[in-house]
């Protein structure tokens, strides 16, 4: 007797941990490092909102609480997109 295949996954991506010094993002079996240092928009934001991402296509990921959306490469390679953000006094 054999058992049915199974599904696909419903979990596409997910937070899994946050810290002080930012949060990790599982996507697929890769898991991704948000430093607040470099991704400030999310510092203040509220555990609820953190967690509330979707992932939109396999590369863009959004954040509906906080209208942030992000490139997964972004992430990956922050050093390819130079824009800075920078907080109001």
């Amino acid at each position: 007797m054999r058992s049915k295949t199974r599904g696909r996954s419903t979990l596409e991506c997910e937070i899994t941990n946050i810290s002080r010094h930012g949060f990790w993002i599982l996507l697929g079996k890769e898991e991704l490092f948000l430093p607040f240092k470099d991704f400030p928009w999310f510092k203040h934001a509220s555990v609820s909102s953190l967690l509330n991402i979707e992932l939109h296509g396999s590369d863009h990921l959004f954040w509906p609480d906080l209208d942030v959306d992000l490139c997964v490469d972004s992430i990956r390679h922050p050093e390819k997109y130079p824009l800075v953000f920078k907080e109001n006094p």
